[in-house]
């Protein structure tokens, strides 16, 4: 190992960063409990090599990531996650700069590959991607059954609960507009899903629950991501009640 290279750990989980510094005691190190502190933390040194949680605090992963290569595109970032959820996934792949080299391993690894994975990306400068989340990229390369940004926009909304009109106020559509993208979703969530309802089945399923117990299991929404997704929610429904009062 190049005694010579400087890792940041960005980790909330003490535990968590304290394996992280041990397994890495060969490297500079310098260790943030969030990604707006990991921020900070480069703008006030030059890091060339980054081990990112996923879910943290005040900044998550992805978000951490997008900042740090818009402003710094070669920074080399391993993902360290105990999560293969398709939307980390689909988040990644629209900001990784095409220069960039990056990796994705899970935390259930061993620390064998946990080293494998590093020495790849901070020292062979090759993209490393865990054999466990492989399928989920396949899945998302499919053109025919990718999972649009409105339409996993309306994912978001049918699982905070909201009816057709509500998302169509929300989202500036026509209740139309709304079906149809429900119905797109619905589709590309049937595609290959033994367990989602055809017509046959129809009478037995509510869709709407149904897509939002696949989107689940695939990892498309998790609970800490609507956290996030209902703050944002109670922002809209107060301001539209305060427009309502103002009128």
């Amino acid at each position: 190992m190049d005694q010579q290279l400087n890792l940041l750990i960005v980790e909330d989980n003490p535990r968590d960063r304290e394996y992280l510094c041990s397994q890495f005691s060969g490297y500079e190190i310098s260790a943030c409990i969030n990604g707006q502190e990991a921020i900070e933390a480069f703008s006030r040194r030059k890091i060339t090599n980054v081990i990112s949680d996923m879910q943290m605090p005040k900044l998550n992963g992805v978000e951490f990531a997008r900042e740090i290569w818009r402003q710094h595109p070669h920074t080399r970032i391993l993902f360290w996650s105990q999560f293969d959820d398709e939307m980390y996934l689909r988040a990644l792949g629209k900001i990784v700069p095409a220069e960039t080299v990056y990796g994705y391993v899970l935390k259930s690894n061993t620390a064998e590959v946990l080293n494998k994975a590093a020495h790849a990306v901070f020292n062979e400068c090759q993209c490393w991607i865990d054999p466990k989340v492989r399928p989920v990229q396949a899945r998302m390369q499919k053109p025919d059954g990718l999972i649009t940004d409105v339409e996993h926009q309306a994912l978001i909304d049918i699982s905070l609960g909201l009816t057709d009109n509500a998302i169509a106020e929300r989202r500036y559509l026509s209740r139309r507009g709304v079906q149809n993208r429900l119905k797109s979703l619905y589709a590309k969530l049937s595609d290959g899903q033994a367990d989602f309802p055809d017509d046959r089945y129809s009478d037995y399923f509510n869709l709407r629950a149904r897509a939002i117990a696949i989107a689940l299991s695939r990892g498309l929404i998790n609970a800490h991501e609507l956290t996030a997704e209902e703050k944002r929610l109670q922002t809209w429904l107060q301001t539209r009640l305060k427009n309502q009062q103002s009128s």
